[in-house]
């Protein structure tokens, strides 16, 4: 089904369609200003750019005239922030100077990385409200300490055989424990789909590098320098990287959302088309390169309404049953923990 193409219609079971209404003028004028500040400030700003630019974002999306709301402070991941640079300059210290305490430390963080991860999803979730619900998420350390740590080293021991059975599990854990208020997200996965994606991604390099290796020689042969060569090289290596990524993104992605619904209200859909999404990732970065960074925003912008265009929920009848669990009597310590790593943890 194309989403962006089909009529539109009515009715509480009918596809409601995800819009962005941002444009590339606008969100240039912020991100100027932002990247400014932030230079001017020495970073500091940087957590004001982080919410202006998310809010931006979150208001400009909005399914059946309903937007997206962001709700974290500036101050809020500006102390994450401090805390987190405070202790990165102790844990650098610790290896320079006693590697016995710094080499304790890094085996430490193998086992705090399912918390951080599961702290920053927690954060992310309830920073953002829909319709004045809030999302929450309710991972627990062990889960998240079996699909990012355990899994992973078992895949090594395959060769990597099994990573795309550990990247559904992975998947599966995040969507399964966010919530929309009191009602939770669930999703069944399929362990073919994402080898068959893996497959695919695979069989596409094998065509694609070779081609761009072979242009780049071609045309290496006529330039004067190695400098020039590599000019040329850099650009073509991030193309094939986000070609390969876009094409991969793109069928987990409708994967996840046609598996995925939320209980008595919604289910998921998407109809991303891997070809054109590989298009507008290798366009944008070759754009961003050719204009040294300055069309990020239009890059950004475009590659939020191809994935709007491609994304719809079907609104069921509990909709309009939804309560937020999430009051202001709740511990605050989850929220401050939460803040130590503005770590960007998301589905695919």
């Amino acid at each position: 089904m194309d989403f962006a193409n089909s009529p539109v219609q009515s009715g509480p079971h009918t596809p409601k369609l995800v819009r962005f209404s941002g444009n590339s003028r606008d969100f240039f004028g912020i991100w100027i200003v932002n990247l400014l500040l932030s230079i001017a400030t020495l970073g500091i700003y940087s957590a004001w750019a982080t919410v202006r630019t998310k809010q931006y974002f979150y208001n400009n999306t909005s399914i059946d005239g309903h937007r997206f709301e962001y709700l974290a402070t500036p101050i809020q991941i500006l102390t994450g922030r401090v805390i987190a640079a405070l202790l990165l300059v102790a844990y650098m210290f610790c290896i320079h100077y006693f590697p016995i305490v710094g080499a304790t430390l890094a085996i430490s963080l193998t086992f705090l990385a399912p918390w951080f991860i599961n702290q920053s999803f927690k954060f992310n979730m309830r920073m953002t409200r829909f319709r004045n619900i809030r999302f929450s998420f309710n991972g627990s350390y062990g889960g998240a300490f079996k699909v990012f740590v355990l899994l992973p080293i078992l895949s090594v021991f395959t060769l990597y055989l099994l990573m795309p059975w550990v990247l559904k599990k992975i998947d599966e854990y995040l969507c399964n424990n966010i919530q929309f208020g009191d009602k939770p997200f669930s999703t069944t996965l399929s362990t073919s789909t994402y080898f068959s994606a893996a497959v695919t991604t695979l069989l596409c390099s094998l065509v694609a590098i070779p081609l761009v290796l072979g242009g780049i020689f071609a045309v290496g042969g006529t330039l004067a320098g190695s400098s020039q060569v590599l000019f040329i090289l850099i650009p073509a290596y991030f193309a094939c990287i986000y070609l390969l990524k876009a094409i991969y993104q793109a069928m987990i992605r409708n994967h996840i959302f046609n598996s995925t619904s939320i209980d008595q209200v919604a289910e998921l859909h998407s109809d991303l088309s891997p070809a054109k999404f590989a298009v507008v990732e290798v366009t944008n970065i070759l754009a961003i390169a050719a204009t040294l960074g300055f069309a990020y925003p239009w890059a950004k912008v475009r590659k939020a309404k191809v994935l709007a265009s491609a994304s719809a929920l079907t609104m069921l009848a509990g909709a309009d049953n939804v309560f937020d669990t999430l009051d202001n009597a709740e511990s605050s310590l989850g929220d401050e923990a939460a803040t130590l790593f503005d770590i960007d943890v998301s589905l695919t």
